[in-house]
């Protein structure tokens, strides 16, 4: 079977010169005035009924041209027309360049700059592509007040990010969950610095090193297929067509505590004065000092004492049985370097090198005021009060924690979270023929550090007042305030150190050809086909020790503390933490040895190998002058090794265990395309994708937890979660630059994966695990996803006098979920949920202003609360909180070169919530504060003649 596959790709490249002798080929590039690149841009040559599409360099090749002079012309929203004779030369390929131009005046004279011009780039590429495709270019990221690329992708349709520390960290696409979701580096998959997930960190890439944002909601059969969701495609900066320099410089300050942000970045590029080589090096950093002022808590309805004979457990109305405040200063430094080549064989032969190093560090103290409810044998009559069926009185166990790190340079008393993400890629682009071959080999890896983080615990018992009066708010108070005033009243706990290192290696490596083929006889048309591999290692390896110094330091009251009650605290003056040790106490401490805890880190560690090997075909193919298909199909083959321990109470490691598993996916789809219009395109797509299970649940670990009757399992056998995706779209594109846009879609999904709680019903484990809760990882039967998707951008110029300088931006998306094949604890099936991590209202939107010097625009960001841990039944489920931000920003054009600006961020001060069961009943409310920044901006463009 293998050699008449290679018998019929020979035939197919030995044919694919047949005619080549009469015709030529034509290889090019589009470029603004500016000398940058137009990405996805429409070219034709219209006696032939013959183009292409330029990449997200601007480049593009027209194969199987009649010899003799051609135009060849551009065509791009909110740009002139370009146009440009071309001496095609048979047998020979010849190389040209087209310049097009913003179109200075539109309807009703509506000046075409700014942010408009970054609009127009984006809606062109998105009409051209022939997939279902939202694009944002690094003008238009420019124009919206983000820092990281992260905060910028949350504008497009579609798109809402889970955030950390205040920032977007974690992208969710048409509502499915990050893990759902693939993103690439220039086409490369970016790999993972978190250890248990496959989430890509969007806050770790600075929004000024990317030139386009590609997002593919519907993928073609050349793309990796794991992007259930959608694929982001993250393209970054490339030589220019002269000498480029830009530079930014500015500051700012975070309200929540009042310290200052410093940001610059610069870029420089050019090419060879024989336009054969090309370069573009770029830097950036952003040091930021903040924090955020953070409250979480634990619900139970059952409440457990001692009845003077044995532990009673009654039934209540929920109530706060564990309450947190935790207070965070953090100081997160973000780096980013970047060194982009290009050159230039001759016309038919073409390579690059791309990379990028990013690297930020991110120093963390924690300060935690705990309590939790003590054990049911611990508490007796007299010592709680019940009123009206909640419990308002009762003792409860109370730490509180310092965390850091040591005193050096690099971690300065703070825990240091070291994160660092490279990619380094080689590719080529060949013209064989009328063969068009291109490939890319790149490494990357993704690294997460954490060395040396301490944590000093004292602790006390005493009854506390509980509050559930608001149960967004709720506190608990020391009934007798003497108890948590005297620090000798807590002892010491404990006092740890734990190292920890994630680790992710990906080795991509992929091979396309193509072919024109006209099947139709409507003069356009290639078959593509190619393979990849990618090569990926996930490694974790924690340690943890715990040091007795008990002796030196019996109390709180002994060492050096500092106070951390504010009357400033974001979620209320209500919450007053009192003092704890100091972060620069703990960071003096010679730690030296110390004896290990095997229960911190025994479970955490593993090692997984996952290769993955791809092939594909597809055809795009006009049909009719209007109609145009692609057709292909996809072929992934899956090898898993995954290694992990067994052990026993956490601590009693047993033996380490590896095993196996492979799995193929046949993944065929179909696109079309319809040009109703000069200005409006209808789309259908039938796509088949899946989402590869997360590292940590394919790992074989088994851990038996005697003391809490517990065991903690693995899943190896996991399937890969499966969609069969249908998506219908309309777009109408307007002459002032804009778009209303309009579909619908469906996704059939299956063996969707979720930790299951199930209780064990006789010795299934052996030595006595009979009536254990059970935790594992298990694919649902299905799910299924249905949406709508509704998205406008348009200039008003219908409006009189400066008023036709304003703009809307707005897009929402709605997705409705049914998940099948989840049990609650009792092993029945539940009926009540939503698929996980699907959120099902998403808005996106904006006002803005631009003229020839002033720009200022009002971004909103709008998404729904959904499901995001499922617990052992309803009252235990923990959602995900809705978020609405409101972001400012204003720009001041001084002259052609150079601006300033100023932006206003999280005006609403929007929380990071969670919440159990139901939406008043928090489980964490973390606030991060408004910020502040302003800056000023640099560009200088000199084009070649």
């Amino acid at each position: 079977m293998m050699k008449k596959q290679y018998a019929l790709l020979l035939t197919i490249i030995c044919f694919s010169f047949w005619g080549f002798a009469q015709n030529g080929n034509i290889q090019g590039k589009v470029i603004d005035e500016n000398g940058l690149s137009v990405p996805f841009s429409n070219i034709i040559i219209e006696d032939l009924n013959k183009g292409s599409l330029s990449d997200a360099d601007g480049k593009f090749t027209i194969l199987d041209v009649p010899e003799g002079k051609q135009a060849v012309k551009v065509t791009y929203i909110g740009y002139t027309t370009g146009e440009t004779m071309v001496n095609v030369v048979a047998g020979k390929t010849v190389e040209t360049i087209i310049v097009i131009r913003p179109t200075s005046v539109t309807l009703d004279d509506v000046l075409i700059t700014g942010y408009n011009s970054g609009q127009a780039k984006a809606l062109s590429a998105q009409k051209n592509k022939a997939n279902i495709t939202n694009i944002v270019s690094t003008d238009q990221i420019g124009k919206f007040p983000d820092s990281n690329i992260g905060d910028a992708v949350k504008r497009i349709p579609g798109i809402t990010m889970q955030v950390d520390q205040g920032e977007a960290r974690n992208i969710i696409v048409r509502g499915l969950a990050p893990q759902l979701n693939s993103v690439t580096l220039n086409g490369s998959r970016i790999p993972s610095a978190e250890g248990d997930n496959r989430n890509v960190q969007m806050d770790l890439i600075p929004a000024d090193m990317i030139q386009l944002i590609e997002v593919s909601k519907a993928v073609t059969p050349d793309m990796d297929a794991d992007a259930l969701g959608g694929s982001v495609n993250l393209v970054t900066r490339t030589s220019p067509e002269g000498f480029r320099l830009s530079a930014t410089a500015g500051s700012g300050v975070n309200f929540i505590s009042g310290k200052r942000i410093l940001n610059g970045s610069f870029l420089l590029g050019d090419r060879s004065k024989n336009d054969k080589f090309g370069w573009m090096l770029s830097a950036s950093i952003n040091d930021n000092d903040f924090g955020s002022d953070d409250v979480e808590a634990e619900w139970s309805n059952e409440f457990e004492y001692f009845n003077g004979t044995d532990v009673e457990a009654v039934d209540v109305d929920p109530y706060t049985n564990v309450f947190e405040q935790r207070d965070y200063i953090v100081q997160r430094i973000r780096r980013s370097f970047s060194a982009n080549f290009d050159y230039d064989f001759d016309a038919n032969n073409s390579m690059y090198l791309k990379t990028i190093y990013n690297w930020r560090d991110d120093r963390e103290n924690r300060y935690v005021l705990e309590h939790g409810i003590l054990d049911g044998e611990d508490i007796e009559i007299g010592d709680f009060d019940i009123v009206n069926n909640v419990p308002t009185r009762f003792p409860v166990e109370v730490k509180r924690e310092t965390k850091g790190g040591i005193d050096n340079n690099r971690n300065k008393n703070t825990r240091l979270e070291d994160q660092r993400m490279q990619n380094y890629s080689l590719g080529g682009d060949h013209l064989v023929g009328k063969l068009k071959v291109d490939w890319m080999a790149s490494y990357a890896k993704a690294s997460e550090e954490r060395l040396n983080e301490r944590y000093a615990v004292f602790q006390s018992e005493y009854i506390i007042n509980n509050d559930d009066s608001d149960s967004r708010y709720p506190i608990f108070t020391a009934a007798n305030p003497a108890d948590a005033d005297d620090l000798s009243n807590f002892e010491y706990d404990e006092i740890t150190e734990e190292n920890q290192y994630t680790e992710e290696q990906d080795f991509n490596t992929f091979l396309n050809f193509e072919l024109p083929v006209d099947l139709f006889g409507q003069g356009d048309g290639t078959i593509k086909f190619g393979g990849r591999g990618r090569f990926k290692n996930k490694s974790r390896d924690n340690s943890f020790f715990e040091n007795d110094l008990e002796a030196l330091y019996p109390t709180l009251a002994d060492v050096p503390t500092q106070n951390l009650t504010d009357p400033d605290y974001l979620a209320g003056s209500k919450y007053k933490a009192g003092y704890f040790a100091s972060n620069e106490w703990l960071g003096s401490l010679n730690l030296n040895g110390g004896d290990p805890v095997p229960d911190e880190y025994l479970r955490e560690n593993f090692d997984v190998r996952e290769d993955v090997y791809a092939a594909y075909i597809m055809a795009h193919q006009k049909l009719t002058e209007k109609l145009s298909v692609i057709l292909g199909v996809r072929v992934e083959n899956t090898n898993l090794t995954a290694t992990g321990n067994e052990i026993e109470d956490e601590d009693t490691f047993i033996s380490e265990v590896t095993r196996k598993n492979s799995y193929t996916n046949v993944l065929p789809g179909v696109h079309f395309k319809y040009d109703a219009s000069e200005s409006t395109v209808l789309r259908f797509a039938w796509t088949n994708t899946l989402a590869r299970p997360n590292y940590v649940d394919i790992v074989p670990t088994v851990d038996i937890v005697h003391g809490d009757s517990e065991i903690f399992i693995g899943n190896p056998d996991l399937n890969p979660t499966t969609s069969m995706n249908f998506d219908i779209m309309a777009e109408h594109y307007f002459k002032s630059v804009g778009i209303i846009s309009a579909g619908v879609f469906y996704k059939d999904i299956h063996d969707f994966i979720y930790t299951s709680q199930y209780e064990t019903e006789d010795d299934n484990f052996g030595n006595g695990t009979t009536g254990y809760d059970v935790y594992q990882p298990l694919n649902g039967d299905k799910a299924s996803v249905f949406g709508v998707e509704f998205s406008i951008q348009r200039q008003l110029d219908f409006l009189p006098g400066f008023a036709k300088n304003f703009s809307v931006y707005a897009n929402y998306t709605h997705v409705s979920s049914d998940a099948e094949g989840i049990k609650n604890e009792d092993g029945d099936e539940r009926s009540d949920l939503d698929l996980p991590n699907t959120s099902p209202n998403l808005v996106n939107g904006s006002l803005g202003y631009s003229d020839k010097k002033f720009s200022a625009r009002l971004s909103a960001n709008f998404s729904d609360a959904y499901i995001d841990e499922i617990g052992g039944n309803a009252f235990e489920d923990r959602y995900y909180d809705q978020q609405f931000f409101l972001d400012f920003n204003v720009g001041f054009n001084i002259n052609k070169n150079l601006s300033v600006y100023a932006d206003l961020n999280n005006i609403t001060n929007q929380p990071l919530r969670y919440f159990q069961g139901q939406k008043d009943r928090t489980m964490q409310a973390e606030f991060y504060g408004r910020r502040f920044t302003f800056g000023i901006k640099y560009d200088l463009f000199k084009r070649k003649k």
